[in-house]
């Protein structure tokens, strides 16, 4: 199986870290957050890799080598300029393959069950199933009864809905990690620089499925500013470093 790693972001919130470091290399609980990630995706059955870098990528690439890439095949995806989520998604759809693969972003760890999402992904013929969860947030994504995607509601904003506004939807807060079908490619009319989530919205509104997957009750923190940081750091010390490694 293969997963994409998100790592081309700047990181402006988490400076100075990120004057002489990227993102992904920021330390939680004393390892580089991109490492947690990778023991967690090979622990989950991930045998490949494709990685996009832009911000010192370098010292992305150097910490790979002197890891032995974790005994993974790895590939990378050079981005000049920045793509966002959606457009270094679709540059890197060669490196990534025929079958269903994960997403990830580099700056989440979690306890997620990254193979049942997988499972559920299969099972539900989705061009995607993203894990949610119930959990405060500024971007919530507005579900359907029957779990598609239906819209987004930005905080202090009137909910944006995909097609027509969904009966009794429900707010969940996005994890930064999906299953993904090869197939959406073909779909991606966005060119440039984009968003996932706009492509995401748009095709459910064409009636693509896109689905949610259920996250609630497994841990999860992000390092997007140097408070969140600290406080991932709390939970790894507070849960234990193990718990984020399980496949």
């Amino acid at each position: 199986m293969k997963a994409m790693i998100l790592a081309a972001g700047q990181g402006v919130r988490l400076k100075p870290l990120t004057d002489s470091l990227p993102k992904a290399l920021v330390p939680v609980a004393g390892s580089p957050i991109l490492e947690l990630v990778i023991r967690k995706l090979k622990a989950s059955g991930v045998t490949e890799l494709v990685i996009n870098l832009h911000h010192k990528g370098d010292l992305i690439e150097e910490f790979l080598r002197k890891k032995g890439s974790f005994g993974l095949g790895v590939s990378f995806s050079r981005e000049d300029p920045l793509l966002e989520t959606g457009g270094g998604l679709k540059k890197a759809a060669a490196l990534l393959g025929d079958e269903d693969f994960l997403v990830h972003n580099a700056d989440v760890i979690s306890t997620v069950d990254l193979k049942a999402l997988m499972a559920a992904h299969r099972g539900s013929g989705a061009l995607a199933t993203l894990a949610v969860r119930k959990r405060p947030s500024s971007r919530q994504l507005l579900f359907d009864p029957s779990g598609r995607l239906a819209g987004r509601k930005a905080q202090g904003q009137p909910p944006v809905w995909a097609a027509a506004p969904a009966e009794a939807g429900v707010e969940l807060a996005f994890d930064g990690i999906h299953a993904v079908s090869p197939a959406i490619f073909k779909l991606m009319t966005e060119t440039g620089a984009f968003p996932i989530m706009s492509a995401y919205l748009r095709l459910a509104g064409g009636g693509r499925r896109i689905a949610g997957f259920r996250s609630d009750g497994s841990l999860w923190a992000e390092i997007g500013s140097l408070e969140k940081l600290q406080a991932a750091g709390r939970l790894v010390e507070e849960k234990g470093l193990d718990a984020f490694l399980r496949g």
